[in-house]
């Protein structure tokens, strides 16, 4: 059963096939609502037996889409379509609206051989960038790797697949399926692979898995079956990818060894400080990893190792066997007084809870984030500069907002932030443009299939009458082939009717009518027929002619009576 040409949710029509997975296809499509290219993933329709398959996946897309981000593919939409197979039966097909983007997927690139330095040093501060976002936005991707992350043609760097893999994994359905959601096991981290909780930690080591292929062109580890390298990630230890390219520096050797550390506690424990360590390796030097003096300190909490001195001294006790027990259990006066103590403390706090009173006021060691929507970047970073704040520009093509206007910050306007928070400005670059494409000669499906592919919507279809062009092939466009034209933008298409305009041809003369049919902008053939019944005349007029004027086929057999005499 093919999904091209299939409307989803009454607005989204299924293009060509772009991609394919092990549980998934990608098409081109076109939001006919907004009029614009996406990308439809379509998920096997398996996966929606599961009910809680279904109340997962609407739940991670829904916060998968909330997030907006330069170097996140954006989910605009998701869904399931109720589908009648061949066989009559209905089946579920559930489905992910993307945003659509032209490149290419890093798996393609790196398939071609290994990364220069520079050039994989870029890549993964970009995917690190959108790691930061999302895990300050508490989503965890579970699936990095290289068919997850795309590079356009300008070389922005873009992730994929926020919140999919958790749905999945979360649900009921069978390992195989899971594994097929999840990908290989090239890319898993030694919790995944040992079936434990994961973090965002996960991902700085899906990351250094990433990086490391990139350099050397390969993962660290292989094997024949996906439990082999399970087991690898878990229990073997990578080489240094020096060892496989002599062309890698030791800084990015070190770097990459620290980001595939066994225990997450011994690896980088946030995006920012992996992002940190690859600049200061990318520029030569080796980064220093100092040791916290306190081990609580972490954002994930002290490791499993580390015993507080009073858990220890109660440990110590527990195993102490010298010391004799002179009273069996607390005096009955102490439980009573302990229950009441409680009781008291926890009526008081919450007499103070409900006499707090809301207030609006900042603290002085606070600073709320204005809205900066439609100022330059000059003004919003002198406004932003007033704040004590730290502005960082990017930039972002918008067909709405002008170029040079502010779009939005990151965090938002609203949000509360302390005094050097930086700030994120993203600027717009305009609309963006594209060069309209030569569609001439093609067929009116293959032309507006060429045209979603190139960023632009088809409009609309007029026919014109043409000689030689068959019927539904295009003869021109509005605006014309390489011009240029914003993403977007509609493109109305001029196509041959496959006929042309046959005039009266009675009383012309025989030779007159003839040549007229044969000429250029007709293209028909003649066939004189005398007629004996009636005088002949100078210059034989025709007297009947067997096609009535009007449109008809192109090169259509017309005969002509002329008198003969």
């Amino acid at each position: 059963m093919t999904e091209e040409g299939r409307l989803l949710a009454g607005r989204y029509r299924v293009g060509a096939l772009i991609g394919r997975g092990g549980m998934s296809d990608v098409h081109i499509g076109t939001d006919s609502r907004l009029g614009r290219a996406v990308a439809i993933k379509l998920l096997k329709s398996s996966l929606a037996i599961d009910p809680a398959f279904r109340t997962r996946f609407r739940q991670e897309a829904q916060a998968a889409a909330r997030m907006a981000h330069p170097t996140i593919v954006r989910v605009f939409d998701a869904g399931e379509e109720t589908v009648t197979e061949s066989n009559g039966h209905e089946t579920q097909v559930p489905f992910i609206i993307m945003e659509f983007v032209d490149g290419r997927l890093l798996k393609d690139i790196i398939a071609e051989g290994p990364l220069e330095s520079d050039e994989a040093v870029r890549i993964i501060d970009g995917v690190l960038t959108a790691l930061e976002y999302s895990h300050r936005a508490g989503v965890v991707h579970r699936d990095i790797k290289p068919g997850n992350i795309m590079i356009t043609k300008t070389g922005q760097v873009k992730v994929m697949d926020f919140g999919i893999a958790r749905a999945i994994s979360d649900s009921s359905t069978t390992v195989a399926q899971t594994t097929a959601i999840l990908g290989t096991a090239s890319y898993f981290s030694p919790e995944q692979a040992k079936g434990e909780s994961v973090d965002a930690r996960t991902d700085l080591y899906s990351s250094g898995v990433v990086l490391f292929e990139m350099l050397t062109g390969r993962p660290p580890f292989r094997g024949e079956t996906p439990v082999s390298v399970a087991y690898q990630h878990v229990s073997e230890a990578p080489v240094k990818p020096s060892s496989i390219n002599p062309k890698v520096s030791p800084a990015l050797d070190t770097v990459v060894m620290h980001a595939l550390a066994k225990d997450r506690f011994d690896r980088f424990q946030s995006a920012v400080d992996f992002r940190t360590d690859v600049d200061i390796a990318g520029s030569g030097k080796i980064p220093i990893h100092r040791v916290d003096d306190d081990a609580s300190g972490g954002l994930f909490g002290p490791p499993p190792s580390v015993v507080s001195g009073s858990e220890l001294a109660l440990k110590q006790l527990s195993e102490d066997n010298t010391m004799v027990r002179t009273q069996r259990r607390p005096p009955v006066i102490w439980i009573w007084g302990g229950i009441l103590s409680v009781i008291v403390i926890v009526i008081a706090v919450m007499f103070w809870v409900f006499s707090l009173q809301p207030s609006t006021d900042i603290p002085d060691n606070s600073r709320k984030i204005p809205a900066l929507t439609g100022q330059t970047y000059e003004d919003a970073q002198n406004t932003l500069l007033d704040l004590d704040l730290k502005p960082q520009k990017s930039t972002e093509s918008s067909p709405t907002v002008p170029s040079d206007q502010v779009i939005r910050t990151d965090p938002p306007a609203g949000t509360i932030v302390q005094p050097g928070e930086v700030i994120t400005v993203v600027v717009s670059t305009g609309a963006e443009t594209v060069t309209v494409p030569d569609l001439t000669n093609m067929s009116i499906a293959d032309a507006q299939a060429a045209l979603a592919a190139a960023g632009l919507t088809a409009g609309s279809v007029t026919t014109e009458n043409s000689p030689t062009v068959g019927a539904d092939v295009v003869l021109r466009t509005d605006p014309a082939s390489g011009g240029t034209a914003m993403v977007g933008s509609t493109v109305n298409f001029v196509v041959s009717s496959g006929e042309v305009a046959l005039p009266n041809l009675v009383g012309q003369s025989l030779s007159a009518a003839s040549d007229l049919l044969l000429g250029a902008t007709l293209q028909l053939t003649p066939i004189p027929e005398p007629d004996y019944s009636c005088d002949s005349s100078a210059g034989s007029p025709v007297s009947k002619q067997s096609v009535a004027a009007g449109d008809v086929p192109q090169r259509s057999s017309v005969t002509l009576t002329y008198c003969a005499g």
